[in-house]
């Protein structure tokens, strides 16, 4: 990891290219297409696509890095292209554990495919455990979905979206049916996502009239439940990681403006900076002490997922705990860089103002803080009687 650099995936003016059209996304709430076709330029969307495959080869802690940097310049971007990420992020974990079937992810995403996340449902507080979609089963061994997923980032512009659905009429049913569709008729993508902030993510709802996934891309049919099979694993150990590194390098960019807000403004009382105002570098050390221990752990994580460490049971807690903390973390960060710069920070043409928004999301992505909670307590203390 020492040898790693970021600026090589994610160079410094790409960089400061998307933190310019960010607010205006905001503003507008419209898809940042400009920044996909950048990094897909760039070669982003494969980047943990293996070698061989045509991508970058790069493993689930360097791509942390990667989305903590790019986070900094545009929580939204990076919030979509996670989505993207985290189906290539499960084909690695497939394909390092010698688990077939997503090879067809790393190909297509090296081809220029973007892969959505159709898993969540409003309501269903199951998420990977069940679903609320019926997947019916097809006489070629492909399936048939008819459902509503909520929060499908990348909404205009994805190609394949990864989904579940629950198969509740073969002789084994019911089973959780994993699988992979493309854009058809059948697939309805309403214009409702006008929200808080995150707006360029266009999280929107999608209904499934009888999607199919062909049989060859039905990835997986599992027992409803929790359940240790690859596929649960990929999806949650990826999806925490690179969500607790969205929002971790939010927070860092809600310090850096804070610092730079300290040493910028000036005291009528003491004609000073505030960066020597004692109660101010209290709170940026108190900022810093709490930003500082979210990469190491992020980083420690990734590579334990990389390196196919073998945490047991306990990887949930783990996995929960890190996004938990990661989202706390930033909030609070956020919190005290607006304190920090002040009044003006309370305009919503202020970089900062936009930030608060943004990292009010954290919160309603699983695992929420009451599941975060319920595992850790479960994890210590065993599960509750009765």
């Amino acid at each position: 990891m020492s040898a790693f650099d970021p600026t090589l995936h994610l160079p410094d003016d790409l960089l400061e290219r998307i933190r310019e059209r960010a607010a205006v996304h905001d503003r507008e709430n419209t898809f940042p297409q400009q920044d996909l076709d950048e990094l897909r330029d760039a070669g982003y969307l494969s980047i943990l696509v293996p070698r061989e495959r045509g991508g970058a080869g790069l493993g689930l802690a360097e791509a942390a890095v990667l989305q903590q940097r790019l986070a900094s310049a545009a929580p939204a971007t990076a919030l979509a292209i996670n989505m993207h990420l985290v189906w290539t992020g499960v084909a690695k974990v497939f394909s390092d554990r010698g688990v077939p079937g997503l090879e067809f992810v790393q190909e297509g995403a090296a081809a220029g495919d973007v892969f959505a996340f159709g898993i969540s449902e409003g309501g269903n507080d199951l998420v990977l455990f069940g679903s609320d979609t019926d997947a019916l089963p097809q006489s070629d061994g492909g399936y048939a979905f008819t459902g509503t997923k909520i929060f499908t980032s990348l909404a205009p512009v994805w190609t394949k979206l990864g989904l579940h659905g629950l198969d509740t009429t073969s002789a084994d049913a019911p089973k959780l049916v994993f699988a992979f569709v493309g854009r058809t008729d059948a697939v309805v993508t309403s214009d409702d996502w006008d929200t808080l902030g995150m707006r360029g993510t266009q999280s929107r709802t999608t209904r499934l009239n009888g999607a199919v996934a062909a049989p060859e891309h039905v990835v997986r049919r599992i027992d409803p439940g929790p359940n240790p099979d690859p596929i649960v694993f990929g999806i949650f150990s990826v999806f925490e990681i690179l969500l607790a590194s969205v929002y971790t390098g939010i927070a860092r960019r809600g310090l850096d403006l804070a610092v730079g807000a300290a040493k910028g403004r000036r005291s009528k009382k003491t004609g000073t900076t505030y960066s020597q105002d004692p109660d101010i570098r209290w709170r940026i050390a108190d900022m810093a002490l709490a930003y500082d221990a979210l990469p190491p752990q992020i980083a420690a994580l990734a590579a334990d997922v990389d390196e196919k460490a073998d945490h047991g049971a306990r990887w949930f807690t783990l996995l929960s705990g890190l996004k938990h903390r990661a989202v706390v973390m930033a909030k609070q960060v956020v919190d005290d860089a607006m304190l920090v710069a002040g009044g003006g920070s309370y305009f919503s043409s202020n970089e900062l103002s936009r930030l608060y928004r943004d990292v009010l999301a954290g919160m309603f992505h699983p695992s929420d803080p009451e599941s975060a909670h319920a595992t850790a307590a479960s994890a210590w203390l065993g599960p509750v009687e009765g």
